[in-house]
C-alpha cells in the first residue's frame, strides 16, 4: 500500500518526491515504493459561477440581485481540469492507503487541498505535513511528525467561510455597481477600503493649503543651537516675531542653563515578516510588493535558502533556537562568512524576551535563512539582493544593543531658549553588522542627530555664552505624501489607526488582507486602472476615485474586514460556528446591494486627457500599455469601445509635406452580413530577378516621417445594433435606474479584472471566428 502526497505546486512536489525517493516520472505525478507525489497548480478547484445555480444569472441584471444560493458549489478550473483528473484517478487507486496533505501550511493552503479531496469524493484517511522550510532536513522531520488532518478541520472551515463570504459580497456588489452605473466596476472587502485609503489621501493633498513658518538658529562660535519657542517645537508662526528675535539676539549674551548626559541603547530590529520585507525591498531595491513575493518564493522553493515567505510573524519559536548555529554555518561561503564564523565561535545574542516568542507565532515563524548551504553563483541579481537583505537583518537580530551617549545643552539668552544635542556611540552593536559586511542596513536608528561639535563636553552649567550671528529661515508646511507601495503596505498592515472605535482598532490588529494577499490586491487595483504608478508613487485614477465615491460606505471602511477577520479567527479556533457567520454575510450582501440600487448618483469620472467616444459620446479613459502605447477605453459597459494609437514610420515623397494623420475605424458590416476579402499581389517578372538595389548617385536618400494611426482594439457594442440611441455629451452619464436594466456580454465571474479579461478574450475569439467564416 502507498500514501499519496498532495503538494500545492509542481516545484514543491518534485522536491518532496526527491526526498521520498519517488523517481518514476509520470504525467502529473511521481511514484516510488512507498509514496506517490502529485501536485495542484495553485487552486484546481474554485467556487462555481452564478450561472451554475440558475440560467437567469448568465446575464447581469439588477432584478436578479441579490444572488444567495443556500450552499455554494465547487467546480474544477477549466485550465486545470487535466491535472485534477490525474489526482482524482490517483485517489481512486486500490493500492492507496491514505493521503498526506502537503500544500502550503496555512489557511489558503488548507483550502486548496480540502476542496480537491471534497470534489473528488475522497473519504479515506488523511494526514497533514506542516513545515516552514523546504530543506531536506525539514521535510524528513515533517514526515516523521505528521499530524492527523482532522486537527486542521477548523482552519479549513475558516478558509471556506472566507471564500464564501468574498463570493456573496464580491459577486453581488460588483454586479450591482456594474449594472446600476453601466460601467466596469468591481468591489471587495479588502480592495475597496485599500483604494479608499489612497483616494482620501489624494483628497487631503488637493485640499492642502500650505503655511509658512520660520526657524532661528544661533551661532555660539564653537557650536550652534536652535531656538525653541515651545518645549518641543522650533517653529515660529509669524515673520514679524522671527525678524524681531533676529535683531534682538544678534550679539546677545547668555548662559548654559543645563547640560545633561545620558547613556541610552537601541535594541536590534526584529526579523522580517513578509510585509516588513516588502516594505524595505520597495524602499531600498525598488521592488514592487508582487516582485518581492515572487523572488522570495523562488528563494524558498527553488534554492531553499530562506524559510516560508507568507508569514505575518517576526518571531521564532523555542525549537528554532537550537538550529541557529547551523543557519549561521550556511553563510560560510558568502560575504557574511567572517561575521557568521565569529558568532559561531564566540556566541551570539538570543533575546528570549523579544525574539523568541512561541505565543507570537501562529502558522509560521519569521523569515530567516535555512540550514541549506548557499551557492551565490546560482542566484540572479534580484534573488541575491533580496537574500542579502534578509541575512543582514538576521545577523542584526543576533547582535548586541547599539549603545550611545547623548549630551543635551540648553541655553538661556535674553529670555529665549536654545537647545542642541551631541550623540556619541559607545558600542555599535547591531548597527555594525551592515558596515562589517559592506552592505546597507534597512533599519534607521532613532539616535541619528545633526552633528554638533564635541566642545559641548567641555562646557558646564552656568558658563557664559555669546551669540555671534543669527540665521532665520522661512519654511513651509508639507502636503501629505502620496502612498508608495512601502507606505501603502504599512497602512494596510496598521489599518486600525484609521478607525476611531477602540474595539474595532483591536479587531484590526492584523490589518487589511494578509501578508500573502496584499501584493495581489495592489496589482489588482493597478490592472483594473483604479490606480496607476507615477515613479514610486501610487496615484488613484479618476475612475478609482469615482468608484470609492459610489461604493457603499460600509465597504469603504477597514472596519468590515476587521469584523470578518476577528470572526474567521474565532472559527479557526473553534470558538464560532461558520454557518452563523455565513448567514450574517448573506444579510450584509443584501443590504449592500440595496444601497447601490437606491443610489441616485451617476458614474461621471472626469478624465483630464480624455477623448470623446465616437459612438456613445461619453469620455474615454487614456491608459498606457507596457510598451508605451496610448489606449482609449470607453467607460460605458454597454459600449466598451477601445482604440489604440500606433506610431508608424513611413517613407515621405517630399520632405516639405507635413505628416498626415491616418484614422482606421471599424466599418459596419453590410446588411446581408457578408464580408469581402481583398488580396493585393505585385507581379514580378521572373526573367529579370532583382538581385540588388541601390539609389542612383544623383538621387537623394529617402526621408521618413512618423504618422499616428488609430487602430480599433475593440469595436463598440453599439455599432452592431440596428438602431443606436443618441447620447448627449454631458461629461458623464446618468445611471440606468430601472431595476430591469441588463448588461449585454457581461463577464460572469464576479467582476474582478481576471473576469473582465476572460470575457474580453472570449469576445475577441468570437470576432476572429466571424472574420474567418
Amino acid at each position: 500500500m502507498k500514501k499519496l502526497v498532495l503538494a500545492e505546486k509542481p516545484s514543491v512536489g518534485r522536491e518532496l518526491a526527491r526526498v521520498l525517493q519517488c523517481f518514476r516520472r509520470e504525467t502529473g505525478f511521481m511514484e516510488g515504493d512507498h509514496y506517490i507525489v502529485t501536485w495542484a497548480l495553485g487552486h484546481l478547484v474554485e467556487l462555481a459561477e452564478p450561472a451554475a445555480y440558475s440560467d437567469r444569472y448568465r446575464r447581469w441584471s439588477l432584478r436578479d440581485l441579490p444572488m444567495l444560493p443556500p450552499v455554494l458549489q465547487q467546480e474544477v478550473i477549466e485550465s486545470s481540469k487535466d491535472q485534477y483528473a490525474i489526482i482524482k484517478g490517483l485517489l481512486e487507486r486500490t493500492d492507496l492507503e491514505s493521503v498526506i496533505i502537503a500544500t502550503d501550511a496555512g489557511r489558503e493552503g488548507e483550502l486548496v487541498a480540502r476542496w480537491i479531496l471534497k470534489l473528488a469524493g475522497y473519504q479515506g484517511n488523511a494526514q497533514r505535513l506542516w513545515i516552514s522550510s523546504q530543506t531536506e532536513g525539514a521535510i524528513k522531520e515533517g514526515f516523521a511528525n505528521l499530524k492527523d488532518a482532522h486537527l486542521y478541520d477548523n482552519l479549513y472551515k475558516a478558509a471556506e467561510s472566507r471564500a464564501a463570504a468574498d463570493w456573496y459580497v464580491g459577486m453581488n456588489v460588483t454586479r450591482a455597481l456594474t449594472c446600476h452605473y453601466d460601467a466596469k466596476l468591481s468591489a471587495g472587502r479588502v480592495q475597496t477600503p485599500t483604494l479608499a485609503l489612497m483616494t482620501r489621501r489624494e483628497d487631503e493633498i488637493e485640499a492642502f493649503s500650505g503655511l509658512f513658518y520660520w526657524t532661528l538658529k544661533a551661532d555660539f562660535g564653537s557650536f550652534s543651537a536652535s531656538y525653541y519657542p515651545e518645549e518641543d517645537s522650533i517653529r515660529i508662526t509669524d515673520e514679524a516675531t522671527a525678524k524681531r528675535l533676529e535683531a534682538e539676539l544678534a550679539g546677545a549674551q547668555g548662559v548654559v542653563a543645563s547640560l545633561e548626559t545620558e547613556e541610552k541603547f537601541e535594541q536590534p530590529p526584529l526579523a522580517y515578516d513578509l510585509t516588513e520585507l516588502q516594505r524595505d525591498a520597495n524602499n531600498l531595491l525598488d521592488f514592487s510588493a508582487k516582485q518581492t513575493l515572487d523572488v522570495l518564493q523562488s528563494l524558498y522553493e527553488q534554492h531553499k535558502i530562506v524559510t516560508y515567505p507568507r508569514t505575518d510573524s517576526r518571531y521564532i519559536t523555542t525549537d528554532i533556537v537550537a538550529t541557529l548555529p547551523q543557519r549561521l554555518k550556511s553563510l560560510f561561503g558568502t560575504p557574511f562568512a567572517s561575521l557568521a564564523l565569529r558568532y559561531v565561535k564566540d556566541g551570539f545574542r538570543v533575546d528570549e524576551e523579544r525574539f523568541v516568542q512561541d505565543l507570537q507565532v501562529t502558522d509560521h515563524h519569521a523569515i530567516i535563512p535555512t540550514e541549506q548551504a548557499v551557492d551565490l553563483s546560482r542566484l540572479n541579481a534580484e534573488q541575491r539582493a533580496l537574500w542579502e537583505l534578509i541575512v543582514v537583518r538576521f545577523l542584526e537580530v543576533l547582535s548586541p544593543d547599539y549603545r550611545y551617549r547623548t549630551t543635551t545643552l540648553k541655553a538661556e539668552v535674553a529670555g529665549s531658549r536654545f537647545k542642541t544635542r551631541l550623540t556619541l556611540p559607545v558600542e555599535q552593536g547591531w548597527r555594525d553588522v551592515a558596515r562589517l559586511v559592506g552592505k546597507r542596513s534597512a533599519q534607521t536608528s532613532l539616535s541619528d542627530e545633526e552633528e554638533t561639535s564635541p566642545v559641548l563636553l567641555a562646557l558646564a552649567k552656568g558658563d557664559p555664552l555669546h551669540i555671534e550671528s543669527v540665521k532665520v529661515r522661512r519654511l513651509a508646511t508639507v502636503a501629505p505624501s502620496r502612498y508608495t507601495e512601502a507606505t501603502l503596505l504599512s497602512a494596510m498592515e496598521h489599518a486600525g489607526r484609521f478607525v476611531d472605535d477602540a474595539k474595532l482598532k483591536k479587531r484590526l490588529s492584523s490589518g487589511l488582507g494578509t501578508p500573502a494577499t496584499r501584493a495581489d490586491i495592489i496589482e489588482k487595483l493597478l490592472q483594473n486602472h483604479y490606480i496607476q504608478r507615477e515613479g514610486k508613487e501610487l496615484v488613484p485614477t479618476p475612475k478609482g476615485r469615482e468608484l470609492v465615491r459610489l461604493a457603499p460606505q460600509e465597504l469603504q471602511s477597514p472596519e468590515l474586514t476587521g469584523l470578518w477577520e476577528e470572526r474567521l479567527g474565532n472559527i479557526a479556533e473553534g470558538k464560532e460556528d461558520g454557518e452563523r457567520f455565513i448567514k450574517d454575510i448573506k444579510e450584509n450582501a443584501s443590504s449592500l446591494v440595496d444601497q447601490v440600487i437606491k443610489s441616485g448618483e451617476s458614474f461621471s469620472p472626469r478624465f483630464p486627457d480624455a477623448k470623446t467616444c465616437p459612438y456613445c459620446k461619453s469620455p474615454m479613459m487614456r491608459v498606457v500599455d507596457d510598451i508605451g502605447q496610448n489606449h482609449y477605453l470607453c467607460q460605458r459597459l454597454s459600449c466598451s469601445y477601445e482604440e489604440m494609437e500606433i506610431k508608424k514610420r513611413v517613407r515621405s515623397n517630399s520632405a516639405t509635406l507635413p505628416p498626415q494623420k491616418v484614422v482606421v475605424k471599424a466599418k459596419p458590416v453590410a446588411a446581408d452580413g457578408t464580408k469581402k476579402r481583398v488580396v493585393l499581389k505585385k507581379k514580378v517578372d521572373k526573367k529579370e530577378p532583382l538581385a540588388s538595389f541601390s539609389l542612383p548617385d544623383d538621387e537623394p536618400a529617402p526621408s521618413y516621417t512618423w504618422e499616428t494611426v488609430i487602430e480599433v482594439v475593440r469595436p463598440s457594442k453599439l455599432s452592431f445594433r440596428k438602431e443606436t440611441r443618441e447620447h448627449k455629451d454631458t461629461g458623464g452619464w446618468k445611471s440606468p435606474v430601472s431595476a430591469n436594466h441588463l448588461v449585454d456580454e457581461s463577464p460572469i465571474a464576479g467582476g474582478s479584472f481576471a473576469d473582465f479579461l476572460k470575457a474580453s478574450e472570449e469576445r475577441k475569439k468570437r470576432d476572429r471566428e466571424k472574420k474567418h467564416r
